[in-house]
């Protein structure tokens, strides 16, 4: 193992560790969905650029939660009436009127929570997701760096970052610039807001199922879809929210 390798191993496991330690934000973010889900409620996931991953992490996938479902920008186009030239660029996520829109768009009930990811934690139509949320009486749950967002100025006229609005916030311990490393010349190497924004949101799973599960009932889970009867497993659990979750591409 090079030593760019090893000492990126070491920046990542170090923060891995921190954040499978004692974390009252992912615990109390664990007793809210819990509590959301066994009140019929449905996780609303979002982000944008790399942090969709971490929507994805949440919903939709094998050993996942069932009751979850999945925002992204594209839905503008796809089910709204904006244009496809809109998904050209990243101004698209930078846009602070696509917020209210998108959340317009999905069958969204009550007892719904909100979950969103944002390293930056300051673009358009990440507080435009927020805000719209807290507008209608919903909790919001921020992944985001605090590092980072700290440091840029907020690009929504609100003024506000993601972490300003949100009800729980867990940092996903990136530094600014998401580079733990840099190579000779200060060039910035070795993001790793991926790395730790996927494994808050198994933690946030396995903390829900297990809650769920020492409250004397069945966490509905996904099972993968390449074993047997997979596909009628998910299926009969995701008929019980209709149109409520969506699967698309």
């Amino acid at each position: 193992m090079t030593d760019l390798n090893a000492k990126y191993l070491s920046e990542v496991s170090t923060r891995l560790e921190q954040l499978a330690g004692p974390n009252p934000a992912i615990d109390e973010a664990v007793a809210v969905i819990a509590d959301s889900l066994e009140n019929n409620g449905v996780v609303q996931a979002f982000g944008t650029g790399h942090s969709e991953a971490f929507a994805m992490e949440i919903a939709g996938r094998a050993g996942g939660l069932i009751a979850t479902n999945r925002m992204a920008l594209r839905a503008l186009v796809l089910r709204g009436d904006y244009d496809v030239s809109a998904l050209g660029g990243a101004e698209f996520e930078r846009d602070s009127n696509v917020g209210a829109n998108l959340v317009d768009l999905f069958d969204v009930q009550p007892n719904d929570v909100f979950i969103i990811a944002s390293n930056s934690g300051v673009n358009g139509s990440i507080l435009g997701v927020a805000l719209a949320a807290k507008e209608r009486g919903h909790k919001v749950i921020a992944v985001t760096s605090m590092d980072h967002t700290m440091k840029v100025q907020p690009k929504h006229p609100s003024g506000k970052r993601l972490s300003e609005v949100a009800d729980i916030v867990i940092d996903n311990l990136a530094p600014y610039g998401d580079s733990t490393m840099a190579l000779e010349g200060g060039i910035g190497i070795g993001a790793v807001s991926s790395i730790t924004a996927a494994f808050i949101a198994q933690r946030i799973t396995i903390g829900v199922a297990e809650t769920i599960r020492l409250r004397g009932k069945t966490p509905p889970v996904y099972i993968s879809a390449n074993i047997p009867e997979g596909d009628e497993h998910n299926r009969a659990l995701e008929d019980l929210y209709g149109d409520r979750i969506r699967r698309d591409a």
